[in-house]
């Protein structure tokens, strides 16, 4: 056998250990440096999401007031005009000036905050203030003025969640 033929022999077999660890080595190094890029993007569209469902809400409650404020929905001499709950944004209210009885929707459904336990209930998920409460110190009451997360963490621009 000649050495050249040894040569070719030798090179047909496969990979050394060597080169195997060294693989492995290189793709342990590129699977960490991916990990942090992966969880800031996680979190930058649970934001996102947490941003379009606070904007989808607050949008349904100033709808619901403004109809309330236009005689469109009865309300109580001593009420807000506020939604008694986020429930009644997605099931309607009777419309105080058709002569039908047609109802007034405001959601079509009620979004989740992204950042809460997701066995919760929709509407159990958010934070809500009360028209009555201060807003340094938010209490739910006998309407929803606002939403807001529970959640405690902090955004990627440095401000808490829940004081969005």
């Amino acid at each position: 056998m000649s050495s050249e033929e040894a040569r070719v022999q030798r090179s047909s077999r496969g990979f050394t250990l060597v080169e195997m660890l060294i693989v492995l080595a290189i793709m342990g190094v590129l699977a960490a440096a991916a990990r942090p890029i992966l969880e800031l993007s996680v979190q930058r569209s649970q934001e996102f999401a947490l941003r379009e469902a606070l904007r989808t809400l607050r949008t349904g409650i100033d709808a619901y007031k403004k109809a309330a404020e236009a005689g469109r929905i009865a309300v109580a001499a001593d009420a807000s005009g506020y939604p008694p709950s986020l429930q009644a944004l997605v099931q309607g209210v009777p419309d105080a000036k058709s002569p039908k009885d047609i109802k007034l929707y405001f959601l079509r459904r009620l979004p989740r905050d992204p950042f809460s336990d997701p066995t919760v209930p929709a509407e159990d998920s958010w934070g809500q203030r009360s028209s009555d409460s201060p807003p340094d110190a938010p209490q739910a009451g006998r309407d929803v003025f606002d939403v807001f997360s529970r959640s405690e963490r902090v955004a990627l621009d440095g401000s808490k969640v829940k004081d969005w």
